[in-house]
């Protein structure tokens, strides 16, 4: 998950579903506090008449049990011994325990209709479908593809393990009553690889909210360290490329020979150590600054004003290839330019707000920084581009009608249930070309795609 955006949800402007459900929501790899999409979803909900209570690991030492804007939210240890794979299996073991503990106790405290299930990991639904004995109904709400992550994480994948993710996945596909999914690829995954229907699947995209566009003042200390500030913005694990950008950046300082540059890395996550001492190894030190993670609000808003340019370095592969990042939106929704590699989902969100270097070519990713470093115009109306496309297609207010949809649907079945993506699009004035591109279509036609 990326570093969150604060503002009202969109929510609101909904109405209110004719029959009130209990709703548990269950995160276990993203503090509630730290995963925009599960807080919308949340406040989304709650702002329809719905009763939320959200499971989540806590990232400081919070009370376990908090009112956050109408949403209750219990919290248990998030422990973390580092990327190895027996390091996540404790985090799971003990993630297993508090999940099931505090799901029982929800259920014989304040109760539930619904249990919605946000991965990964995929195993949350074997803890949670003994409840469908109850006659408790079960969202999947995928947000990541677990087989494609794990291969993308480690260089040497587990066959058995791989063939466990491929099995739990799934088992949580059949399970569930409804399936949620962030883009048209990984919808095309839940109905061929998962057997579902059509209208037990619907798009919920990570849009950002549009009271996040709104004038900010730069930051003067951060503006003074550079004619030309890059920003990322979001986890650094093995997958997401931070070691990618490290390496672009060494190509625009020693190669294209660019001193008037400097990088700040916010976030954090299992690959920090190694990319800071990457950053090291290529000679950066001055250019670049990892900044950590950053809580506050106001503070990741400064940030995000200031910079000129941000990067979104996640290279090709099955996993990135088929995923929507936060950050591109929040990119967006700031109106600043984008670099990023040219990956069929990515070029979807950011469509001409983004120049796209050639999937995995870190020399073309350095061109293509200093392209924009040199074009003040191209800058601005790539920025611009974003911005619109988010106030235009892509917030928050375009995806909570069809998350209310697939409620409305649960509080009130059908006799066979609606397509409610399809039901929503004729609602709306504004709808997307949802056809997925490949990556080679991508590739060759070299223009705006989606």
């Amino acid at each position: 998950m990326d570093l969150p955006t604060q503002g009202p949800n969109r929510g609101s402007s909904q109405s209110r579903t004719s029959k009130a459900l209990r709703v548990l929501m269950i995160v276990e790899n993203c503090p509630y506090a730290r995963d925009p999409r599960v807080r919308r979803e949340a406040t989304t909900l709650v702002k329809a008449g719905h009763q939320v209570s959200v499971i989540s690991p806590a990232w400081t030492r919070q009370a376990w049990r908090q009112l956050i804007d109408g949403v209750k939210v219990y919290q248990f240890p998030l422990v973390s011994v580092g990327g190895a794979q027996v390091g996540y299996v404790f985090e799971y073991l003990v993630a297993l325990l508090a999940i099931t503990v505090l799901t029982a106790a929800i259920f014989f405290g304040d109760g539930f209709d619904v249990i919605h299930v946000a991965n990964p990991p995929d195993w949350i639904i074997l803890v949670v479908a003994f409840y469908k004995l109850f006659g408790k109904l079960i969202i999947f709400d995928q947000h990541d593809l677990c087989p494609e992550l794990y291969h993308a994480r480690f260089h040497r994948p587990s066959a058995t393990v791989s063939s466990v993710l491929t099995y739990l996945e799934r088992f949580s596909y059949t399970v569930a009553d409804y399936v949620i999914v962030t883009n048209e690829s990984y919808k095309d995954v839940a109905l061929h690889r998962g057997g579902r229907s059509p209208e037990r699947v619907a798009v919920v995209r990570n849009g950002p909210d549009l009271d996040d566009i709104r004038v900010i003042e730069a930051d003067p200390e951060l503006r003074s360290k550079s004619a030309n500030i890059i920003l990322y913005a979001g986890i650094i694990g093995a997958q997401d490329g931070v070691d990618f950008l490290c390496r672009a950046l060494q190509n625009l300082r020693y190669k294209l020979g660019r001193e008037d540059f400097y990088c700040v890395v916010l976030g954090e996550g299992d690959a920090l150590a190694e990319v800071k001492a990457l950053a090291h190894s290529l000679g950066l030190d001055g250019f670049i600054y990892f900044a950590g993670w950053v809580n506050d609000s106001a503070t990741y808003a400064r940030y995000l004003a200031t910079a000129d340019i941000c990067a979104a370095p996640e290279p090709s592969n099955s996993y990135n290839d088929r995923s929507t990042f936060v950050k591109v939106m929040e990119y967006m929704c700031s109106g600043k330019p984008i670099v990023a590699f040219d990956l069929p989902e990515t070029r979807f969100s950011a469509g001409r707000a983004a120049l796209y270097a050639r999937p995995n070519d870190e020399a073309d990713f350095a061109q293509q920084l200093a392209r924009l470093m040199d074009d003040p115009a191209l800058r601005r109306s790539s920025g611009e581009i974003g911005q619109q496309r988010i106030r235009r297609k892509l917030a928050w207010e375009y995806s909570a009608p069809v998350l209310l949809s697939v409620y409305e649907n649960l509080a009130n079945p059908m006799p066979a249930f609606r397509d409610v993506t399809s039901t929503v699009a004729t609602t709306t004035t504004t709808t997307l070309d949802h056809t997925p591109p490949t990556p080679d279509k991508v590739n060759a036609t070299g223009n705006a795609g989606r």
